[in-house]
């Protein structure tokens, strides 16, 4: 049997992972997807008990669910109408022959969500988040990010061949001619490959403060060449914004190479072929389960998900606020909440105290992150109201599912581009109460905690204190950690970007950030090494995270910190099919489960002392090679 001092995760996971059983709907099992299935177990069962009209439904947001749930179900009408939905859309589409016409067209175009060139949005400005901003980027590549484009990525070519047959055993329903067919298809690719070109990948995105790059409207117009993007904004915002946030400055220099007469047609097989498989979902059920063929191929699914399963998530994806918040309500107990409304306060306090003893910071430094502390908002279990949007959401059940979706994500879309002239709403929150997840969202300075995560071994009233410390404690302290890390730290207490700190402070805190990345990078997995750069941030939190939250517990009277590091292992358990490990390492903020469990623990003094951890054990690390970060 594994010891703890030489691999704590297998000590703790090893025996529970021989028998754990991946759903063959699903990538993995353990810890987090183990609690979210409970949930949607749950919902599942509500949402037929409202349907059957057994129990009422609790608003009238969440009789829309339903509604949509029971549209989704309904695959009699699915399976008669087959592929004729999709088809009729894409005529709108086909009748715009070239760029004249394109640019004629492209503010319609957008408002019905047909694919462009380029991804635009509104969102909070990064540097005065009291306000919005309209944003521009790449479109995304049909590859889950652009490493797998290199020559020497083999996964890349593989997937790229899976996607293609299925893109063309799709198209092969349609009216196009098979020569059609074949050019529609192999101008995708092209289209594609260029795209690739020209965005940033998941380790850039990772660094999102560098997505902040104001330029003058002018400026921006002009470097979208033979595209009239003034008109295109006339058309599509309630206002002229005198400024673009432009997140990817290098896609914007390339756009007129990318997007011009001559590749007109290119670009407009593409969009064909991307909003024909985009469209599957919503189609019969023999449409659905190949259009998801490559999405299953990614993760390794053997199976799609059930006819039920497949509406609920549909449903719950165009709702899931509503819904979190009746899961909250529902679900989430006041003796819950206060206590860990309890512990998130003393883990503040932890923090404030270790910022105060840092022995590297500077005094000017340390006032103004304990006034960060000080101001960060917390939003436990779910909120009182969901977003506005929502009361504008209403489901068509007399035409058909994927217009019905069409029309809520057009609302939708309208609704964001409307929120350019208006303030930011602080009290929206980044997840629905029913995720089994936590977040810090750098433009609020604000930690979410969704009831669903409030649940054992994360979090239970029955468990003890230090156990809950290793578990739902280290979870808080990682979200405030995130206050702090490579990205968040560049963001004041408004939420601003902003340099708040001295410039020798902040170079030895990249330092430290450059030992993490160092500690991580190039760790072997059973699927690949992982990208230390990639990760970084997530690491930062949780080397910051673990270390307040065992702080805390060792101030209790009852310290048990055997039980605090085996519960810290135990929310990390997972068993994960190996497509789907590959595909977390390309594109994952987060470090492999295992890696989260053993490494941080290294980096504590107390875990050699609870486990007489000596040098030649597995999990030993010298006293030099100890990261302390926060």
């Amino acid at each position: 049997m594994t010891r703890y001092q030489d691999d704590l995760y297998e000590a703790v996971n090893g025996q529970w992972a021989e028998t754990a059983v991946i759903p063959d709907d699903k990538p993995s099992t353990g810890g987090f997807a183990d609690l979210a299935d409970g949930v949607e177990k749950q919902l599942m069962a509500d949402f037929d008990a409202v349907a059957a009209g057994t129990k009422p439904a609790p608003d009238r947001y969440f009789k829309e669910a339903v509604a949509l749930y029971q549209m989704a179900k309904d695959f009699a009408k699915r399976d008669e109408l087959g592929i004729k939905p999709v088809l009729k859309r894409l005529e709108t589409l086909q009748q715009v022959n070239d760029l004249q016409a394109f640019n004629q067209q492209a503010a319609t175009l957008d408002s019905q969500l047909f694919p462009l060139p380029f991804s635009a949005g509104v969102e909070p400005d990064m540097k005065d988040t009291a306000k919005n901003a309209y944003t521009l980027s790449g479109p995304s590549t049909i590859l889950p990010d652009t490493t797998y484009y290199a020559e020497d990525n083999p996964q890349g070519k593989q997937l790229l061949g899976l996607w293609a047959d299925m893109a063309k055993q799709i198209l092969a329903q349609t009216s196009l001619s098979e020569a059609d067919q074949a050019a529609y298809l192999a101008d995708t690719e092209a289209f594609d490959a260029q795209i690739a070109k020209r965005v940033k990948s998941s380790e850039e995105w990772a660094d999102y403060p560098k997505a902040y790059n104001p330029y003058d409207f002018a400026d921006v117009a002009k470097k979208f060449g033979e595209f009239d993007f003034a008109a295109f904004v006339k058309a599509t915002l309630p206002a002229h914004p005198e400024t673009v946030i432009v997140a990817d400055p290098r896609f914007l220099d390339e756009f007129s190479t990318l997007f011009n007469a001559e590749t007109f047609t290119q670009y407009k097989h593409w969009a064909y072929v991307i909003e024909l498989l985009s469209n599957t979902g919503y189609l019969s059920d023999e449409l659905r389960k190949l259009g998801g063929t490559f999405s299953r191929a990614l993760s390794g699914l053997p199976a799609a998900p059930t006819q039920a399963k497949h509406a609920y998530r549909l449903a719950n994806s165009v709702f899931s606020e509503p819904i979190g918040i009746y899961y909250g309500k529902t679900y989430f107990g006041e003796a819950a909440k206060a206590d860990v409304t309890s512990l998130v306060e003393k883990m503040i306090a932890t923090y404030k105290r270790r910022l105060a003893n840092s022995s590297w910071l500077s005094q000017a430094t340390k006032d103004k992150a304990i006034v960060k502390l000080d101001t960060m908002v917390l939003k436990m279990g779910y909120p009182e109201q969901a977003k506005a949007v929502y009361d504008r959401l209403h489901v068509d059940t007399d035409t058909d599912l994927m217009n019905a979706c069409l029309q809520i994500a057009e609302a939708k879309h309208a609704y964001n581009r409307e929120q350019l002239t208006q303030p930011v709403n602080r009290g929206d929150w980044a997840m629905p109460g029913h995720l089994v997840n936590a977040c810090y969202d750098p433009s609020r300075n604000d930690i979410t905690f969704p009831a669903a995560i409030l649940q054992a071994p994360f979090y239970a009233l029955d468990q003890s204190d230090s156990q809950n410390l290793g578990g739902i404690g280290a979870v808080i302290a990682h979200e405030i950690s995130h206050g702090f890390d490579n990205n968040g730290a560049q963001f004041d207490e408004f939420g601003n970007l902003s340099d708040w700190w001295l410039p020798a402070d902040y170079d030895h805190f990249k330092g430290l950030t450059q030992a993490m990345i160092d500690q991580f990078d190039g760790l072997e997995t059973e699927a690949g090494k992982v990208n230390g750069k990639l990760v970084v941030s997530e690491n930062i939190a949780d080397a910051g995270g673990l270390a307040a939250a065992l702080e805390t517990a060792q101030r209790l009277d009852d310290t048990d910190l055997k039980a605090f590091f085996i519960n810290w292992a135990m929310v990390w358990r997972m068993k994960a099919r190996k497509e789907y490990q590959q595909l977390l390492l390309s594109i994952d903020v987060h470090a492999p489960a295992k890696l989260r469990a053993n490494v941080q623990v290294q980096n504590l003094d107390a875990w050699y002392d609870t486990f007489d951890v000596k040098p030649g054990d597995g999990m030993y690390l010298a006293p030099d090679k100890r990261i302390t970060i926060w």
